[in-house]
């Protein structure tokens, strides 16, 4: 038995949630991390080899894994910001009625 609320476009085993502002960033700066990563394996691979290095055009794409990161920092930083509007939208302050005394 499950006890979350299905939603529409999702199964009711794993509904759907709405995506949040910073996920789109997050997803991005994964993918460039990644390809970040990558370049970085294939560059410092000739080293260990003892092969000729690559060009310095590769070691620029290795970079290319701080701004995944970067990318993917911002997207979570963004999200947060954006559950705590969202969580402040839904918070109800007590009346300003002052008590009886």
């Amino acid at each position: 038995m499950s006890n979350e609320t299905p939603r529409p476009g999702g199964s009711s085993r794993y509904p759907r949630e709405a995506p949040l502002p910073g996920d789109r960033l997050i997803r991005s700066g994964v993918i460039v991390f990644a390809i970040g990563a990558v370049a970085t394996l294939v560059t410092v691979a000739p080293l260990f080899l003892g092969a000729d290095p690559l060009p310095s055009v590769a070691y620029f794409i290795c970079m290319l894994m701080g701004v995944g990161f970067a990318l993917a920092a911002a997207g979570l930083l963004r999200s947060v910001a954006a559950q705590r509007r969202q969580a402040a939208a839904a918070h109800v302050p007590p009346s300003a009625v002052p008590p009886n005394g």
